[in-house]
């Protein structure tokens, strides 16, 4: 068995070159504006399906820079999301990133109104200054706490990073986002995950260096 040890550099510059390759094997033509954020799903998660699944709103990759750099807040669903966001290029542009979940009085509440932590999460991150970006890779409840102050005409997330993964309420949360006046980036069907949320979230903060 000959091990071929490789740098990190090295080994993601040749995963994405095998994305490419198999992209064009597959026929697949990525819109080039969406295409970074698509292919990091791809190189996250080696699952091909994001190149048709993943859907955008006109000129999400735009909007959210523009957010990040008008001082946005990036609200997450998970501590596993909060940390596989980068740090380095958070701080770059001083942008903050916060999770609710651990919170002892988001668990404490949400265990006496009977609901889930992340609607409750969602409840309190709506109390910070505008703009908000909301990352969400595991909780449709968090996706449906959204989509009902929306729907009410209380609030107005700024975008909406949408990708739960799962089966119960999962399809029809990212389909009610889909279908508003919100910002966003979701991934039809059952796949996503917290890993995919921050991927989603990173592959559109390191465009943003080549452009500024």
């Amino acid at each position: 068995m000959n091990n071929n040890y490789l740098k990190p550099a090295e080994i993601e510059k040749r995963s994405f070159e095998i994305i490419d390759a198999e992209l064009k094997q597959r026929g697949i033509t990525l819109p080039e504006e969406n295409a970074p954020v698509i292919k990091r799903c791809i190189h996250t998660t080696a699952d091909f399906d994001y190149a048709k699944t993943l859907c955008f709103s006109d000129g999400a990759v735009e909007t959210f820079r523009e957010l990040i750099l008008s001082g946005a807040t990036i609200v997450t669903d998970t501590n596993m999301a909060l940390a596989g966001i980068s740090r380095k290029t958070l701080d770059k542009y001083h942008v903050s990133a916060i999770c609710y979940m651990a919170d002892e009085n988001v668990a404490s509440e949400a265990k006496t109104r009977q609901v889930t932590r992340a609607n409750v999460s969602m409840e309190y991150a709506m109390r910070l200054d505008p703009p908000v970006i909301y990352v969400i890779g595991n909780a449709p409840t968090a996706l449906m706490t959204l989509y009902e102050q929306y729907s009410l005409g209380r609030y107005k997330p700024a975008f909406i990073i949408g990708v739960p993964v799962g089966f119960v309420n999962v399809e029809s949360a990212k389909e009610q986002i889909i279908g508003t006046g919100i910002p966003y980036i979701v991934n039809r069907g059952r796949k996503g995950g917290s890993n995919v949320a921050a991927a989603i979230c990173n592959a559109m903060l390191y465009q943003m260096g080549d452009k500024t």
